[in-house]
């Protein structure tokens, strides 16, 4: 049994509260968290060990994991302090607001031989998890562009004291939800290497982005587009999609299906058809023990709690793989406020035409490339 401490007991730490006390292998042997409310209330109804002192938590209670769900700007020092104390972690992302602070992290893990996960729980989607089996198996051929995308009504109106709408906190659409897609990328294809031409736009908050767009840049010619808005409510709920072009086809994936397009169907592949093929995620994803927003939260804390067991290490969304993800942030917010100069913009210009009276249109790049 393995016994866990959950700090922050915010919208995420609750949920994976509610799924590690559904766990068989699992012991809920203390909660943490500031709110003095939500302590009292929970050990009033559940009987569950509280604290507001993380120190305590971790020197007085017998712990082999803890489970942090707090504001980003919290992580870095959590993580760490666990990690010293030979602690199992599961962190929400980001894992940090620093890149260098989430090498140094995964390092000491690795070097103590201690689990780590950050909560990246895409990677636990059905669809997706089929999607990387196909191109892992070169169905779509060499891979040339990739569309990222997220959008949904989160934030509508000017938001309140909330830590996601402190930039210091780690609030605001990049680092709160660009993540998920930029992490999914990463798990499908791999991480790029390099940004351009990034956009961090405000429409209601007033210290933090709504919108994300970036274009992406990945080893092998491969290029990218990153578009990212929960400021957008022409979407029920918010919907995260990748569209991936190949030379032998194009796949798009979401949360509930998987559409495939085969120009030509390889001879070991008998399940697929040349042309339109489409795989629904209800068909894919296994079944799961208990059920909150969808299985793929508590897939990912099976994951994390049965590598524990195992002391199995690397776990899918590792501290490695999520400091690729903060390396790619770090560069957007790097390129987002780099001074443009006029070479860097592609114009068109009219000019006239030897033989007829209208213009003739013609592109190029001012300046030196």
């Amino acid at each position: 049994m393995t016994r866990i401490g959950v700090v922050g007991l915010g919208k995420m730490g609750l949920s994976h509260l509610a799924i590690l006390n559904a766990h068989p292998e699992a012991q809920v042997a203390a909660v943490c968290d500031s709110n003095s409310y939500v302590l009292t209330t929970l050990h009033k109804y559940t009987g569950l060990r509280v604290t507001s002192d993380y120190e305590r938590l971790l020197t007085e209670v017998e712990l082999d994991a803890v489970v942090i769900a707090t504001p980003p700007r919290l992580h870095s020092e959590m993580v760490r302090a666990a990690l010293e104390r030979g602690l199992h972690v599961f962190c929400e992302k980001p894992l940090c607001l620093n890149v260098a602070d989430s090498v140094e992290l995964a390092a000491l893990a690795d070097e103590r031989g201690l689990v780590n996960q950050v909560g990246y729980h895409l990677r636990f989607v059905a669809s997706h998890r089929e999607a990387q089996r196909l191109i892992r198996a070169g169905l779509l051929g060499r891979i040339h562009h990739v569309r990222a995308e997220a959008f949904g009504g989160v934030v509508l109106r000017a938001a309140g004291s909330s830590w996601r709408a402190q930039r210091s906190e780690g609030g605001g659409c990049l680092h709160d939800y660009a993540t998920h897609v930029i992490d999914l990328l990463t798990y499908l294809i791999g991480p790029p290497e390099r940004v351009g031409g990034s956009v961090l736009n405000r429409i209601f908050s007033d210290d933090v982005e709504d919108e994300v767009y970036a274009t992406l840049y990945f080893p092998g010619g491969t290029t990218g587009q990153l578009a990212v808005n929960w400021s957008d409510d022409s979407y029920r709920k918010l919907t995260t999609r990748v569209t991936i072009w190949g030379t032998n086809g194009r796949l798009s994936v979401d949360r509930q299906e998987l559409q495939l397009f085969l120009r030509d169907r390889p001879s070991d592949a008998a399940s697929l058809n040349k042309g339109w093929n489409i795989v629904y995620s209800a068909g894919l994803a296994d079944g799961v023990w208990y059920y909150v927003r969808g299985e793929e939260y508590s897939a990912q804390l099976d994951h994390f709690v049965r590598s524990v067991e195992a002391r199995r290490t690397p776990t899918e969304a590792s501290f490695a793989s999520a400091s690729q993800t903060d390396r790619v942030v770090g560069l957007i917010k790097e390129d987002a406020i780099a001074p443009r100069s006029a070479g860097d913009h592609l114009t068109y210009q009219a000019r006239p035409h030897r033989r007829k009276s209208f213009p003739r249109l013609r592109r190029f790049f001012v300046g030196s490339p």
